[in-house]
């Protein structure tokens, strides 16, 4: 039977891993840094090709947000690498993130990756963890869909400013259809908090203020959207 689901706001579980770059302690390993872990259902499969092309070529993009990657799938570590291969010989994109090996599924299990559309391959699931180790966003997609690995980018930026300004993100940041690149103020918890909140910031009621914050944060978001939209 498949694992319990790991929750957003919990500590992503300890696990040793086998990796195509050796063996990894998760999340001990990328302590001070955040990370996208991502699940894919085959190595040598037309959508999962495509999506390790996308995240490889958005390497760096992750690396300037403090991001790293590792993959995973129920593949050996020998089928990784020979996929590896292959991806750089046919397609002329090396791959620089470890891929997790997972044959027997311990990992898949542990995660709740095998769901009920399969009991061997996992799901295309995405973790986005903080430096603290805390799993900030959870994504689950089927295996017919591949994942847009531009709103993925833009998911962590909009996950480090709202941790560095102490503010919630609207929809479509930064771009969004209300408020623009502005964000969101935290609620008021008393009756007096919520009479200086209208002095205070821009508001539609007490309950929805909005505030600048410096337009260099939007710039680099706005840039991973704009390419996903180019994609449509």
């Amino acid at each position: 039977m498949p694992g319990m689901i790991p929750l957003i706001g919990e500590k992503f579980p300890r696990i040793e891993v086998d990796t195509s770059h050796g063996k990894k302690v998760l999340p001990d390993d990328y302590q001070g840094k955040w990370f996208v872990l991502f699940s894919h259902p085959a190595d040598f499969t037309p959508v999962c090709t495509t999506e390790f092309y996308a995240f490889a070529s958005r390497y760096e993009d992750f690396k300037k947000l403090n991001t790293e990657l590792i993959g995973l799938s129920v593949d050996s570590t020998y089928s990784h690498i020979k996929w590896i291969e292959w991806i750089k010989e046919k397609l002329g994109k090396e791959v620089p993130f470890p891929i997790i090996a997972d044959p027997v599924g311990q990992v898949s299990n542990k995660l709740g990756l095998l769901h009920a559309a399969s009991a061997t391959h996992t799901v295309r699931a995405v973790f986005i963890v903080d430096p603290q180790g805390v799993i900030r966003a959870i994504l689950y997609y089927p295996a017919e869909l591949g994942r847009n690995i531009d709103e993925i980018l833009r998911m962590v930026k909009a996950l480090q400013v709202s941790d560095k300004y102490k503010v919630a993100m609207p929809a479509n940041w930064p771009n969004n259809e209300l408020i623009g690149e502005r964000v969101i103020v935290l609620p008021a918890s008393t009756v007096q908090t919520a009479a200086e909140r209208l002095k205070q910031y821009t508001c539609y009621d007490w309950w929805f203020c909005h505030k600048e914050i410096p337009k260099e944060e939007a710039e680099e978001a706005r840039v991973f959207l704009e390419r996903a939209a180019k994609k449509k």
